[in-house]
């Protein structure tokens, strides 16, 4: 069987979109081929700057021929007293067929007409000229042009097509306005080291004669090199060197022969912080720096760069680079020695300058009400007066370098550089660690802050982020979140997790919502409880969410401990989400063992009945409660005797923060529980008698109570 090849030739292609592009044909041309029965050994996808390319080995010569069993109108439309109506003549000679050969089956919703056609397959060829201009111009990306003067949309102008069945050109034409590309055996490979076109003889032969001409056409191939050349450099140079995943991904994406490059510029521009220097080699230039050792901690005055010219030229590519980055650096050393002639505390004022959001002022008055809240949690954590004074130092320094020049010319470095200057003019430590450390996590797979002041002025400035932008009414939806508000929530969560916090967060959250109201009463699109609750069930889903996926907690567990539509015990949830999380673990490890199954039907039964009583949530203790003296069977009074003897163990699991001891208890009064329903002593509990009938909810109530300190057992799926 054939091979195919398709090269879509272009002017140089974002690095972006090269990737993207990539990822979106391994998912859609198999499946386009799957679709139209064009069985095949295998898709390969290359990419390169310049070009997009696929390879199917073995494709089909032609669809097989198949048996379809087509649906028509329903029977009761198709025919009539037996005689075949216009809606049935119509589908007869819409499928070509005469009336003999329709046939009625039942389906689910009733008897329909249906038609076997025997269908011959299409040539493959015939099918690939016109899938061709779907896949290309079905893939999505940023920034995307119109291409040539028609409707087409494309990233850059394509310039040349190859398109070849076996040894033959298969004839493919991409028109879009008044240009036209046309398919060709003809590609064009490197542009310095084979300016030449040059000719593909078969599929087959494309990726040999591709890097014959110095074009490596295998993504996955020509990043693993990269890499290996990358690390090869640094060795030579005694030197260490990072592999940045992003910055790997977008120099593959922008070679197509890469050669690994050694540059350098003055050591005197190792005075300027490494963070400075290796934001402008990574972020900035596209270059790898090297460390002195694998601590990463010191800069060697040199850098890696990959290169797609000549390799004969590296020393000339190299100097040019050299002079690129000696400019930058002296950028960020003027910047670096002018900041620092400035106390960090005279940026303060300046922050007024610098506008947080439209309706909600300048960074300053954040600030101001960063200073207040991280006030609260130091109160609410009894934090020593010297922690306090260190979390208000930080919190009033934590913008600072927002407006100095270095963090002007490179907003990347934010948190960094006001770390690094608080350390310079005699900041304390626990104060400089913890302007920087306040903006961890930036992304999913950053470490959390580890120091005091990082995670109380991060949760602080989040928690104002949060309440500040829902009270304007611009709640995230969909994937736009432009204010990045779910991860400041996980992070707030991860915070609290992490660092074992007794914060009541609930609280917290109304707190600041009445501090909002007050002060920006006048823009508040919320009222205080509509905000209160906006916020909480913002909460709710993302805990769910890091309980689920992060603590891989079965989802009806999860329920269990944040019902949907129970607000009362989600509260319980945000005011301590230490002891939330502590029994979704322990459900999680009850179902392991096998303990959840002991005592899940009649408990859960219980909590179902209880639902047709009165009783609150709340009450543990049946005396009082409970009237012995309307007990009518033993079972009755061997249940009652049960929850007197829950209740101190019960007590005693919410001392010690000790579920098992609840369990314990809960598997002790089973039995009991089990003869109160089904035994030789069983009851009726929805008795016509309406005291005895309440009285015996108010047991299976309190029963219910006992099992909701741990969780609500209704949420919970029997397995």
């Amino acid at each position: 069987m054939p091979n195919f090849l398709l090269e879509v030739g272009t002017e140089d292609l974002p690095a972006g979109f090269v990737g993207d592009a990539t990822q979106q044909w391994q998912q859609k041309i198999p499946a386009s081929l799957a679709e139209h029965n064009l069985t095949n050994s295998g898709v390969q996808i290359y990419s390169t700057p310049r070009r997009l390319a696929i390879l199917v080995t073995d494709l089909i010569d032609k669809q097989t021929d198949r048996t379809e069993e087509i649906k028509g109108p329903p029977a009761s439309a198709a025919y009539q007293d037996g005689q075949l109506t216009g809606a049935g003549t119509g589908f007869a000679k819409k499928m070509g067929v005469a009336a003999s050969a329709l046939t009625i089956k039942p389906t689910d919703k009733g008897d329909f007409v249906f038609v076997t056609k025997e269908i011959s397959g299409r040539l493959t060829p015939e099918i690939l000229t016109e899938l061709i201009p779907q896949w290309i111009f079905s893939l999505e990306g940023k920034r995307m042009m119109r291409w040539a003067d028609g409707d087409f949309k494309f990233p850059r102008p394509i310039r040349w097509l190859v398109a070849l069945w076996g040894n033959e050109v298969l004839p493919v034409k991409l028109v879009d306005g008044i240009t036209e590309v046309v398919s060709d055996r003809q590609s064009f490979a490197h542009r310095v080291l084979h300016p030449a076109p040059v000719q593909i003889a078969s599929p087959e032969t494309y990726v040999a004669t591709m890097a014959a001409a110095a074009v490596k056409v295998d993504r996955a191939a020509r990043q693993k090199e990269i890499e290996q050349q990358i690390l090869a450099a640094a060795s030579s140079m005694n030197g260490h060197t990072e592999i940045y995943p992003d910055l790997l991904s977008e120099v593959t994406d922008l070679v197509e022969f890469p050669t690994a490059i050694i540059g350098d510029f003055e050591p005197e521009f190792l005075k300027v912080p490494a963070e400075a220097i290796t934001t402008v080699m990574v972020t900035h230039q596209r270059y790898f720096p090297l460390f002195t050792d694998e601590s990463k901690e010191s800069l060697l005055p040199h850098f890696i760069t990959v290169s797609n010219g000549d390799p004969a030229k590296s020393a000339m590519i190299a100097a040019g680079n050299g002079r690129v980055v000696r400019a930058r650096l002296a950028d960020g050393q003027y910047f670096y020695e002018a900041d620092l002639k400035i106390p960090l505390a005279d940026y303060v004022n300046k922050l007024e300058t610098v506008t947080f959001q439209a309706d909600l002022g300048s960074v300053a008055q954040k600030v101001d009400r960063l200073r207040t809240i991280t006030t609260l949690i130091a109160d609410r954590l009894s934090l020593s007066p010297e922690q306090q004074q260190q979390i208000d130092r930080t919190t009033q320094l934590c913008k600072a370098d927002l407006v100095t020049q270095m963090v002007g010319e490179f907003p990347e470095l934010q948190g960094i550089m006001g770390e690094k200057y608080a350390l310079a003019q005699g900041e304390p430590a626990e104060v400089a660690i913890g302007i920087r450390e306040h903006y961890l996590p930036r992304n999913a797979e950053d470490d959390l802050p580890s120091s005091l002041t990082g995670w109380v002025v991060g949760i602080a400035d989040r928690l104002d982020t949060l309440v500040c932008i829902f009270g304007l009414g611009m709640i995230p939806s969909g994937s736009s979140d432009p204010f990045a508000l779910r991860r400041a929530a996980n992070a707030v969560i991860d915070m609290i997790w992490q660092e074992d916090l007794r914060l009541d967060l609930g609280e917290l959250i109304s707190t600041l919502v009445t501090n909002f109201q007050a002060i920006n009463g006048t823009v508040a699109k919320l009222s205080a409880s509509e905000l209160i609750d906006q916020l909480q069930d913002f909460f709710f889903k993302r805990l769910r969410t890091a309980l689920q996926e992060d603590r891989k907690i079965d989802y009806d567990l999860v329920n269990a401990v944040l019902p949907e539509n129970d607000a009362e015990y989600g509260k319980r949830g945000l005011a301590n989400l230490l002891d939330l999380q502590e029994r979704a673990l322990f459900l999680q490890q009850l179902r392991v063992s096998g303990q959840l199954e002991t005592i899940y039907p009649t408990v859960n039964r219980s909590a179902k009945l209880s639902a047709k009583g009165n009783l609150d949530t709340q009450t543990l203790d049946p005396q009082g409660l409970v009237q012995p003296a309307l007990f009518q069977k033993k079972s009755e009074q061997a249940f009652y005797d049960g929850l007197l003897q829950l209740l101190p163990q019960t007590q005693a699991a919410l001392a010690d923060v000790n579920y098992q001891l609840l369990v314990n208890g809960l598997i002790q009064i089973t039995p009991a529980l089990t003869n109160f329903f089904d035994g030789d002593e069983s009851v009726l509990v929805m008795d016509d008698d309406l005291a005895i009938q309440n009285n015996r909810l108010n047991m299976l109530g309190i029963l219910r109570n006992h099992a909701r300190v741990l969780a609500d057992f209704g949420s919970i799926v029997k397995q």
